[in-house]
């Protein structure tokens, strides 16, 4: 499928479930998550055949050029690895599966297969170590391919097959009503977990530029700036100044290590045979007793109802801290567009920052602003441009 070129901008409306729609949600993402896995572990093996080739060895030692392509190209027909071969695929799975085509559209089922050859091909550039199989946990939201069947959004609903899911739309709201007179490319369905309960959501992946507040107004000209661990210096045509990344987030750090204390002894106290015996160890002059460590080899876990309650107040605490350190970045980067929109910057790996200072970044997320600052500053026709100054 080719990359649309027109931009392109994400309103989000949360929706009013009931509980019997909720159970039809649940079991038709339970069916794509099935589909997802399948066709992810159908695209690892061709492509683990594809790297194994003699045609694609072959092609790998060829000089840069079309020559070179097309062997790729060969040896990938070859062995039917391709985004399209995976729809083919995928329309066999689901139609096999009686009960998983009545749960799921076809529209569906192929963006679920480009979703999961996407994830094969960055094994196979190197961008990735592994893929990761979906349990019901991590498997969040599906989507379809336009506005016109399977997934859509019609007269303020969410519309799938039979389903008919109506969105709270606020009245005073214009970033929703910007995102609603807008077309619609295609429609994503999604759910978090906020208080331990679960929360849907649509989002209407528009054509367009995003709706931009009287108050964030992005001025032309251009912009010096410099990251730091917990802050960022810029410098403007006509104004200068220092701000903090997420000045005073709440970081739960002494919540979040008692909770993690109690998960480990409920943890124990259900999976004794998964641990090593205790210890007794000599501290100095005195004998303590050491907790066992965890058995080698892959092992079954029971979970308590208890140690998920716990892990879902650890979670909640999680989700506070990143969401408060979102929203201050997303002001942060506001308050430097408002200076200009041509951002010059030093290339620094933030990778390395989080090795050295992985509590900081965790708490500040300067890689997150970053990247607030580019798509913002790209919606506005600016550019951000990083270089190595020597």
């Amino acid at each position: 499928m080719k990359k649309s070129k027109t931009p392109s901008f994400i309103t989000e409306i949360q929706l009013k479930v009931s509980n019997q729609q909720e159970r039809e949600l649940i079991a038709r993402f339970q069916a794509g998550r099935q589909l997802y896995n399948a066709c992810l572990n159908e695209s690892m093996a061709r492509m683990e055949l594809l790297k194994s080739s003699q045609a694609y060895q072959a092609a790998k030692k060829l000089p840069k050029g079309k020559h070179r392509d097309e062997a790729f190209k060969q040896a990938r027909r070859a062995y039917r690895y391709s985004e399209y071969d995976l729809h083919y695929y995928v329309t066999l799975t689901a139609t096999r599966s009686n009960w998983i085509s009545q749960k799921v559209d076809s529209n569906t089922q192929q963006k679920l297969a480009t979703r999961a050859f996407k994830a094969s091909e960055k094994v196979l550039f190197g961008l990735a170590k592994s893929v990761r199989y979906k349990v019901p946990t991590r498997f969040r939201s599906m989507e379809g391919k336009s506005n016109k069947s399977g997934i859509r959004w019609k007269s303020n609903q969410i519309v799938w097959g039979k389903l008919a899911i109506d969105g709270i739309i606020p009245d005073n709201d214009c970033v929703i009503q910007h995102g609603l007179i807008s077309t619609i490319k295609y429609v994503r369905i999604l759910w978090r977990e906020l208080n331990g309960k679960r929360r849907w959501y649509a989002q209407l992946i528009c054509q367009g530029q995003p709706f931009f507040k009287p108050q964030n107004y992005v001025s032309s000209g251009t912009i010096g700036i410099d990251l730091n661990v917990s802050n960022v210096a810029f410098v403007a045509d006509s104004h200068a100044g220092l701000l903090p990344f997420a000045e005073g987030v709440p970081t739960f750090e002494r919540e979040i290590k008692a909770i993690q204390r109690k998960m480990e002894r409920s943890r124990r106290t259900s999976n004794p045979d998964n641990y090593n015996p205790d210890l007794l160890c000599k501290k100095g002059n005195k004998t303590v007793k050491k907790k066992g460590t965890i058995k080698k080899g892959s092992r079954k876990w029971n979970q308590s109802k208890n140690y998920q309650k716990l892990a879902r107040k650890k979670r909640e605490l999680e989700h506070r801290k990143t969401s408060y350190a979102k929203s201050q970045n997303r002001r942060l980067a506001n308050e430097i567009l408002r200076h200009g929109k041509d951002i010059k910057t030093e290339n620094v790996s933030v990778k390395g920052w989080q090795k050295r200072y992985g509590k900081a970044i965790s708490a500040k997320s300067p890689s997150f602003f970053m990247s607030e600052l580019t798509r913002k500053a790209e919606s506005a026709k600016g550019s951000v441009i990083t270089a190595i100054f020597m």
